[in-house]
Order: C-alpha cells, then structure tokens, then sequence
C-alpha cells in the first residue's frame, strides 16, 4: 500500500504532470488540454472543437478569419499522431459537462473502415498520452481495450503506478529541475501563440506522378526520404486483409464519445479528410463495414460531403504523402470554416 501511496502522492495530484516535459508524448497532450482549457475561458459560447492527428492539418486562425461571416470560432484538440481512444480521454477532462462545444469536428481518413496491417487497439502509444489523465477506475477497462495480453498488463499496471510510465521522465527532471521548470513556464507562456500563428513548410511533391497500374511513382527532384517513404509507405500501401478490427475499434471509442454527447447540445461532425497528393483508385481496397455513416443515423451526429476536400489532393498541396503543406491548409482552413458553419446554421447566442 505504500508505493501506491506514494505514487498517488506524487504522480496523481496536478503538480508533476505539470512539469512534464514538453515534448514528450504526455507533454504535449497536457499543453493541449491546458491550451484549450484557457480558451474556453477566453472565449464565448460559439466554440468548435476540433480533433485528430497530424493528418487534420489546418489553421484555426485562417478558419478565425471568418468568423465575423460564421460567428463560430474554431479551436484545435488534436494530438499528432493520436486516435479516437486518445480523444475519448481528451474530451473526458476538456468538457466534463459534455456541454461545452457547439460541435465537435473529428477528422478521419476515410468514413470506410479499411483495415491496415496494424491492430488498432494494440497501439501502446495511447497509454503515453493519456497516462496523465487515467483514474484508478480506469485501469482494467483502458487495460481490456488492448488486445495483447502483455501490452493489457502494460496498460493495467501502468494506470494503477503511475510512475512505471513516468520514470523516464522524473529521472530527466532530476537531472536538472530549475531547467526543466524554466522550459515549462516557457511553454505554458508561449504555446498558444506558438502553435495559433504556427506556419507550416511550403515545400511540396509538385510534379509527383504515379501509375497505378505499374505501382510505380515518379518523384520531383529535390525530394527528401521523408517524403519518399510516407508515399510509398501510406499513399501506395498493399491492402491488407479486412477483418474488422477498424470498425470495432471506431465503434467502442467512438461510440463511447457519442453516448457522452447524446442528450448534449453538441452536434459531432465527421469531416473526411483529403486523402494524398494523389487520389488512390477506389479498387485498391474493398472495405466490408463504414461504421463513421452508422453513426449518422443518430441525431445529434452529422457527416460532411465525403467529397468537400477531394479539390485538395494535388501534389502542390501536399509536403508529404500524409500531410497538407503550407498552400493546403491555406486553402483548407477557410473551406473547412465554411462547410461546418453551413451544416450548423447561423450562429446565435444561446
């Protein structure tokens, strides 16, 4: 009982997870939720949240520029490289009330559940974001979510001892406290400005050709391997079998969120994000499930255009075979304001 005593002493009170370092996986998830809890003070009762992975690239300040035509003012939850059981615990602490919001915007891939060759629910890094924010009633139900039994003992043990996944870190902090603090409270500071006035890199795949039906693509000049390999290794990726696991996957987590918000006033949009620099035949991949247009059957849960961004995917707007470069999201931002604020109507103070 005394080391879990202590570890509730040190690890589940806000005091060392807010000095966590920044840029770590549990850093960065707790920036964004204090970044987001901040704005939801600083601002009114127009608020968008929205939530993904490095993939929804946009700027909510380009998106901003218009609210004086929309009224709403978007504001940005996600985490780089995160998924839905990752935002299901984000949510959780950023609007415990599940009232907040006037919507709730996820950007996915693909509303088809196309399996890849990696289980979704055997993905460990969501224990690093989220570790910060798991109660001791969370242990066995985060655990179960895991299909692996060791990656399940993981889990448990690291949400009931905190420190196991801390100890990396507490040991870095030790080395040199007053530099760790320091770093903090410049973070804490900065980051809003940091990351809302954020510019990204205007490279990109211009003159990227593929012929699909040689597998081969023709690179620009001047690529780097970066880009070489999430084209290779996302755009022109094999299918894999398709065995449901995405789909239960979506339909636990997501579900989970959607009950949070069925008696809510919150609307939850899914918004289908542009899928490359170049659009992959729709052969490729014969998915057997889209559990994201189930969840538009119920009330409070709208589905944008599955083609509102499809204008996106050209080379000269993408950095990479993931991610919009600097042009893209300019275009983006603004599309992506106007297509939410037209599913929701006017806006008007409640």
């Amino acid at each position: 009982m005394g080391l879990f005593g202590l570890d509730a002493l040190l690890f589940r009170t806000p005091l060392y997870p807010s000095y966590l370092e920044p840029d770590s996986s549990t850093g960065q998830f707790e920036l964004i939720l204090h970044r987001e809890q901040a704005a939801q003070a600083a601002n009114g009762d127009n608020l968008i949240a929205t939530l993904g992975n490095s993939r929804f690239a946009y700027a909510p300040r380009l998106a901003n520029e218009l609210t004086p035509q929309t009224g709403y003012v978007f504001r940005h939850a996600g985490v780089a490289g995160s998924d839905v059981r990752t935002w299901y615990y984000m949510l959780r602490d950023l609007d415990p009330a599940a009232e907040r919001y006037r919507a709730i915007v996820f950007g996915v891939d693909d509303f088809a559940d196309e399996d890849g060759l990696f289980n979704p629910n055997d993905d460990i890094r969501s224990l690093h974001y989220v570790i910060a924010r798991l109660r001791w009633s969370d242990a066995w139900d985060f655990a179960r979510s895991f299909d692996g039994r060791q990656l399940q003992w993981e889990a448990f043990r690291s949400a009931l001892l905190k420190g196991l996944v801390y100890q990396a870190d507490v040991r870095a902090f030790l080395s040199d406290p007053l530099k760790r603090i320091r770093y903090v409270q410049l973070c804490r500071q900065g980051y809003e400005s940091w990351t809302y006035d954020y510019l990204e890199t205007d490279r990109s795949l211009a003159g990227m050709e593929i012929d699909w039906s040689a597998w081969s693509v023709k690179f620009p000049p001047g690529v780097d391997q970066d880009q070489r390999d999430t084209v290779r290794n996302y755009l022109m990726r094999k299918a894999a079998p398709q065995v449901g696991r995405l789909a239960g996957y979506r339909r636990l987590w997501f579900g989970r969120i959607l009950e949070r918000y069925a008696r809510s006033r919150t609307r939850i949009i899914f918004v289908r994000l542009a899928r490359g620099p170049i659009r992959r035949p729709d052969n490729i991949i014969r998915t057997t499930s889209a559990s994201i247009r189930e969840f538009a059957t119920r009330p409070n849960v709208l589905l944008c255009d599955e083609h509102a961004f499809d204008a996106l995917e050209r080379p000269e707007l993408f950095k990479d075979g993931l991610h919009l470069n600097r042009a893209g999201i300019a275009r983006f931002s603004p599309m992506l304001a106007e297509k939410i604020s037209g599913m929701l109507g006017p806006w008007a103070k409640r």
